[in-house]
């Protein structure tokens, strides 16, 4: 595949190729983006290599440099863009994977974006040209939008015309949101099957069709329009340029491979595993230990950069979507690989060797990062042991059952700490799936009674005598004092008493800090 005289490029190479030819096209070369995103209400994680210059294509930031390229680290695990479930079970789907891209704000525009795309994939990496082909939009009449003519013009420069082909609005018109920054874009795919395969049937019937060697390697987006909020276009004052062009997919090109885990982007992390299993990896997408050690490469991935960027695992928001990812990994290698102990943290020096010179903060967590790993691995395990061996029991008691009883789903759940989405999984690899109307009937039946217990009946003040409470807890840890007032409270049918005193030493719970905790005694009464 790859004509380059000397020994095949690595992942390291071919990044540093790309940066170097932006850098000498004149683009000022920026760092990735934290992957875990903190100021913006919008997104929980950098999904797309624009994500970070937003507000400079949205014009509420100044332009300081009008070329920029970079090598975006991206998530993609949740709403539109959700890839987890294909993960590991085919050769170039990712939660995390790195986006290359090149950007114009305000300077050049459709031909020199399409100059340099060329110039980069067919003289410098020296992919071969007859394999490679370019969508372009093929326009809207509902929308009063022509066919790119311009963009197709560009591209006749370097390929036939039967190899430049027309994309509808869904695949070749690209949108920030439903108003905002939007226009067409256009694709660069290429063909990666042998030469008998080509001959036998022509890629024009297999681009934009999922197919596993006819892929989408790059993307150029021309913003050119401002969507109004009635719907209606305006050309935007200045035109931007955004490419996205998938690393994992162009070192698959570049290395002559037919999955993007077979690139030495994921194999010494997959060699790791099988030395830590004893398992043996093969490119089946039937085999279970295979697809477990592709979801292990991957997941480790995920879990590792978003701790680096500084999002620990949890239950809530992106934390818990960090949880769930490293428990499924957790799960694959419980159940197909053997590991009934931690291990997925082993494989971060290997990790880090591979991409740490890229994302130096990688290196510098990786410390805090192997420990946090290495404790919610060991957590899990305990209850991943418990929940399997009770659903397992429960499945093999019911046979003949398709859809488990959501209350089953929910009482591993509620008791266990078995997440629901690793019950689906679970039951999708045995042809089954779970009662979700049942299951969240019975989790919303569970929210009802914690709010009943936790509401607090509260009687009125009872004023004994008149005086503003005074705390002396600086100096002393006891003193004589006078109620002030009293009220009864009651919660889940008991009853107790709130008091306030004209003396006392003991601190109230505040800003975070635990109160004070003592006794309350009165003259000749025992404690």
């Amino acid at each position: 595949m790859c004509r380059k005289k000397n020994k095949t490029m690595t992942s390291k190479q071919i990044r540093q190729a790309f940066i170097s030819f932006f850098e000498s096209k004149k683009h000022h070369i920026v760092p990735s983006a934290p992957m875990v995103i903190k100021d913006d209400p919008t997104l929980m994680f950098t999904n797309a290599g624009m994500n970070q210059f937003k507000n400079i294509i949205l014009g509420n930031d100044p332009i300081i440099h009008s070329r920029v390229a970079d090598s975006q680290k991206c998530l993609r695990v949740s709403g539109k863009h959700n890839d987890l479930e294909e993960v590991g079970h085919d050769t170039y789907h990712h939660t995390m994977f790195e986006m290359l891209g090149n950007w114009s704000f305000g300077d050049y525009f459709k031909k020199e974006a399409i100059e340099y795309a060329w110039e980069f994939l067919a003289e410098v990496l020296h992919l071969d040209k007859n394999r490679l082909y370019v969508t372009v939009f093929e326009g809207s009449p509902d929308e009063n939008l022509d066919r790119d003519d311009e963009a197709a013009e560009y591209w006749a420069k370097y390929l036939p015309l039967d190899r430049i082909i027309n994309g509808n609005r869904h695949d070749n018109f690209w949108e920030m949101g439903d108003t905002g920054p939007c226009g067409p874009c256009s694709e660069i795919h290429i063909d990666l099957r042998p030469d008998s395969e080509r001959q036998a049937v022509n890629a024009l019937t297999l681009v934009n069709q999922s197919h596993p060697q006819v892929i989408e390697i790059w993307n150029l987006v021309f913003m050119q329009y401002n969507r109004k909020a009635d719907g209606s276009l305006e050309p935007l004052p200045n035109r931007v340029i955004d490419t996205g062009m998938g690393f994992e997919r162009l070192c698959m090109a570049i290395q002559g491979k037919t999955s993007n885990y077979d690139t030495d982007v994921f194999t010494p992390i997959i060699k790791e595993i099988e030395k830590i299993t004893g398992s043996r990896y093969s490119n089946s997408s039937e085999d279970k230990i295979p697809v477990a050690m592709r979801v292990i490469a991957d997941h480790v991935r995920t879990v590792a950069f978003s701790i680096a960027d500084g999002q620990l695992p949890s239950n809530v928001k992106s934390g818990y979507v960090i949880r769930r990812i490293l428990r499924r990994a957790v799960r694959y290698g419980y159940t197909f690989l053997g590991q009934k102990a931690a291990f997925i943290y082993k494989l971060l020096p290997v990790l880090v060797e591979t991409m740490g010179d890229a994302f130096p903060e990688l290196r510098a967590q990786q410390t805090l990062t192997g420990k946090v790993i290495k404790e919610e691995e060991e957590s899990f395990l305990r209850t991943l042991e418990t929940g399997i061996r009770i659903l397992n029991k429960y499945l093999s008691e019911n046979e003949n059952q398709k859809i488990l009883d959501g209350k089953v789903a929910f009482e591993l759940y509620d008791a266990c700490g078995f997440p629901l989405d690793l019950t689906e999984l679970i039951l999708r690899e045995k042809g089954k799936t779970v009662d979700i109307k049942e299951f969240n009937a019975c989790m919303q039946k569970q929210k009802d009674r914690a709010r009943n217990a936790t509401a607090v009946e509260t009687g009125d003040w009872v004023i004994v005598r008149e005086g503003e409470p005074e705390f002396v807890g600086y100096d002393q840890s006891e003193t004589e004092t006078q109620i002030l007032r009293y009220r009864k409270m009651k919660q889940k049918d008991e009853e107790y008493y709130q008091i306030v005193l004209s003396k006392t030493p003991f601190y109230g719970e505040m800003g975070g800090q635990v109160g004070d905790r003592g006794v309350l005694t009165e003259k000749n009464m025992q404690e």
